[in-house]
């Protein structure tokens, strides 16, 4: 993750699954119809787990219920609700960045709701306001969650919504 120029970040100590789900309902929560969040970490982390929570409840606030599987092998899976599309992105197959353009990922940016897995396979197409949020192994049931964002308006969003987490690291 490229972290010059993004404002200054956040950790969160993520002790278990139901904090990782909190997490991501909060954010969901305060995340606008154009919002990009790109989720890195390695295999296993909780990028998959995290992005499934944010859609499941963005899509309860219009009373869908829907089953999120992990794009990994299409790459690309969208949903839609009345005020917004949501598209669920899994890059870790892309052989290039030249297939972006066939996927639609890059014009979804900034336009609908966004949260991509494996991001470093942007490369130079990353959104300019995306949220990032850095997963890392703390224990085998704990991580530790780095957030960060270029937007201040945003970031301090963040901020706000990580202080509901009293163990930060």
């Amino acid at each position: 993750m490229n972290e010059s120029n993004l404002q200054l970040g956040t950790s969160i100590l993520l002790p278990s699954e139901d904090k990782t789900s909190l997490l991501a309902r909060q954010i969901a929560d305060s995340s606008s119809t154009s919002t990009t969040i790109l989720l890195y970490g390695e295999i296993g982390a909780g990028k998959t787990f995290f992005a499934r929570k944010y859609i499941q409840q963005l899509l309860s606030k219009h009373g869908i219920i829907e089953d999120v599987p992990s794009p990994t092998y299409t790459l690309v899976q969208t949903y839609q609700t009345p005020s917004s599309e949501i598209w669920h992105a899994d890059l870790y197959r892309l052989l290039s960045t030249d297939d972006l353009t066939e996927l639609g990922l890059s014009e979804a940016f900034g336009n609908e709701i966004c949260i991509v897995e494996w991001p470093e396979k942007l490369k130079n197409y990353l959104p300019v306001n995306a949220i990032h949020i850095n997963f890392k192994y703390h224990s085998d049931t704990s991580r530790i969650c780095n957030i960060m964002c270029k937007d201040k308006k945003i970031m301090n969003g963040l901020k706000l919504i990580s202080k509901n987490f009293k163990n930060e690291p």
